[in-house]
Formats: structure tokens, sequence, C-alpha cells
């Protein structure tokens, strides 16, 4: 039987008819504990750290979206991040690309390090600058496949390929791209992680964090650090990031649409200095970004504006429809500044060496209108300058 479609199994996989009831939508399953058939035999569930009905439905349908052998719910994308680097160990070495999300900038050089783990920054676009920062300890190469904020595009393919002959394992955070537009375990990728809060959910209405992963026994690796440490979805976080799971390819290409088209006019306004998006002819990356992204080029958009970074912080403060927020991929917009919000966890040399600057905006484009979201940035340029 030929395989159903992305966006068909979104909506199907793993969210069966209730066989008790004939719902169509299946039931949240709250229980914390399950009733055994007998004492040392276990049925499948057991206890909801280490398995709950409504997190395995949602595992299920990103197993098949990411094409993977298995997938694990966090509480937070952080939490799902630290779950792969609980695998590292005293003297290992991490490469990381150096247009990373401050979050996990912070936990790889503030609580990694206490455990004598080492992290090297990198440009993930410059393979020969990967290849140049391996060493005998390198145990992880750990990177974005749309880089924030910058929005650089990595050759995932060519990473992997290199990665895989030096028996290091490869981690990306697939956020900004989502499964929709691209599915990094078919390029080779090892270990793929979502902030379910964003696209995933969608709504800026729950938290959550997930891996997804090719190979069984990195599968059970991971699970193994999982259930031992617990930071586990809720039933109820795991129902909504499904509900948002059936509208994801839908709302992605949407937004998708818009922020190429706000991207286009950004770049042609007299207050912008520069502006990064992958779907522009301009972008270092547009190339790759074509070749290697699926329905579009994602829903973020990054530009600098040639002011202090008090003018900046103005201009985003005066946008109306725009929310003044961290966090993005959801149906309302959002703008933020990231020198003083998203990447304010970065050493004030390190944002200055990768090109985080006070003038820089990062925008997460919504399903409102063009227009109005046009309209809403043009009068908040008028009112800053």
């Amino acid at each position: 039987m030929r395989e159903k479609s992305f966006r068909t199994r979104a909506i199907h996989v793993g969210n069966e008819v209730d066989a008790a009831t004939g719902a169509v939508v299946p039931p949240i399953h709250l229980a914390s504990t399950f009733q055994q058939p007998g004492a040392g035999e276990w049925g499948e569930f057991d206890y909801s750290r280490s398995g709950n009905p409504t997190r395995t439905n949602l595992q299920t349908t990103l197993t098949s979206l990411e094409g993977g052998c298995g997938s694990l719910a966090f509480s937070s994308g952080m939490a799902a991040i630290h779950c792969v680097t609980m695998m590292l160990k005293t003297g290992d070495h991490v490469i990381a690309g150096c247009d990373l999300y401050g979050g996990a900038y912070r936990l790889l050089h503030k609580i990694c390090d206490r455990s004598g783990v080492t992290v090297t920054l990198v440009d993930m676009t410059d393979l020969a600058a990967i290849e140049s920062a391996i060493t005998d300890n390198t145990k992880l190469i750990w990177f974005e496949s749309i880089g924030n904020p910058r929005l650089s595009i990595p050759d995932l393919k060519a990473i992997a390929s290199l990665a895989k002959s030096k028996d290091i394992r490869t981690g990306v955070d697939n956020t900004f791209a989502t499964p929709a537009l691209l599915r990094p375990l078919e390029l080779g990728i090892d270990i793929v992680m979502h902030s379910a809060t964003k696209y995933l959910g969608g709504h800026s209405d729950c938290m959550g964090g997930t891996l997804s992963v090719a190979d069984q026994a990195l599968f059970d690796e991971l699970y193994f650090i999982q259930n031992a440490t617990g930071a586990v979805l809720d039933p109820l976080s795991c129902f909504l990031v499904t509900r948002g799971l059936k509208t994801l390819d839908l709302r992605v290409r949407e937004q998708s649409k818009t922020a190429l088209e706000l991207s286009q006019w950004l770049q042609q306004h007299s207050c912008v200095k520069s502006v990064l998006y992958p779907g522009l002819a301009s972008h270092p990356q547009h190339e790759l970004a074509r070749q290697t992204l699926q329905g579009g080029f994602g829903a973020m958009v990054t530009f600098e504006l040639d002011g202090t970074i008090a003018q900046t912080a103005n201009t985003c403060e005066s946008t109306k429809l725009f929310r003044l927020a961290v966090s993005l991929g959801a149906v309302e917009s959002l703008i933020e500044q990231p020198a003083t919000m998203s990447h304010a966890s970065y050493d004030a040399a390190d944002r200055a060496r990768f090109g985080i600057t006070d003038g820089l905006i990062r925008l997460s484009v919504g399903l409102e209108s063009m227009e109005d979201l046009k309209a809403d940035l043009d009068q908040a340029f008028s009112a800053s300058s």
C-alpha cells in the first residue's frame, strides 16, 4: 500500500479511534500509575514517568513524521537537549554551531563544563572549520538546521557524512524548519530535537521538547536517561502538541509564504540595513536552502537596523501587532531583540564575534494578514526614528 502523505499521517498516525468509546480524538490519560497483571509482571504501562498512553500517541505521530524508529517527549526543549548531553562523560568534547539558541549556549558553557565537558563553537556552514575542530575526544556535533538568530543553513548531509567517518554523533535542533520542511534523519543525522513549544504546538499554550532517532540502540540509551532523570512531558501538554501537529504542515507553509514576502519588503525599506532570510537570493546559503528545504524557507526573519541597542529596543517596543516576546512558531507574530533577550546568555565577546549585533531584530511570522504586518513594522520604524 502507498505510504500516506505527511499531512495525512500528522492527522491519523497515533490518533486512532478510541476502541472503548469510538471517540475520534483519543482521551487524555492523566493517571500517574497503572494496575499490573501480577507481582513482577508488567503491562505496557506501569508508571507515567516511564510511559503514558497520551505521550505514546504523540511520540508515535512524531516518529512517523520524522521517519525514525522512535521519539521521546520532554518537559521542554532544553530538557531534551540536556538528555543528549547526559550521554557525555568527563573529558568529552562537543563541537557546537555558533549560530545557536542562547539556552543551548548556556547549557553547554555553564552547565556541561561543570562535568569536564569542553565545547568549541564553529561556523557550521564551513565544513573545513568543523573538521579542523575535531579532536580525539569529540563525541558530539550539535547545531541547528536553520541557525538562531542569523538563519544560517548548514549542509546537514555533508556534516553527517564527516561525523560518521570519525565515529561522532550528530544532533540537530530542527525547531525553525520543522519536519514539514526538513527531516534531518533522512540526511544521516543521528538525533533530531524540537522545542515543541514552538511550531509543533503552534499556539503559545504549552511547553515541550522532543527527540527523534533512527537507531534503536541510541533510542534505548536516550530513553534510559529520560526515565532515570524524569523530565517527561505531561499528558495535557502531549495532547496539545498532538493537536498542533495536525495543522503543522498548513501553518508552516502559509507562514513561510508570508515570511518570504515580508523579507522582500524589508530588504527594500530605507530603515533596514540588512535582511537575513534563506529565501532571499542575497542569503549566503540560499542555493543550499533551496535544495534542502521542502515547500518553504521557514517563518523566521532576521534583520538589522543601523542604530544603537536602545534605538533597536525602541523599535521592538513600538510594534502593536507583533508581540514583544521570546519564543516563536505560533499563530501570532512575535518580535524580539536577540542581544538583550533570546541570546542575552551569550558572553558579550561571543555575541560580537558571531554577529549578534545591537541592531539585530528577530521576527517570528505568524498567520496574520501580510498587509497588517507590514503596516505595523512601518509605523514602528516611524515611531522610533
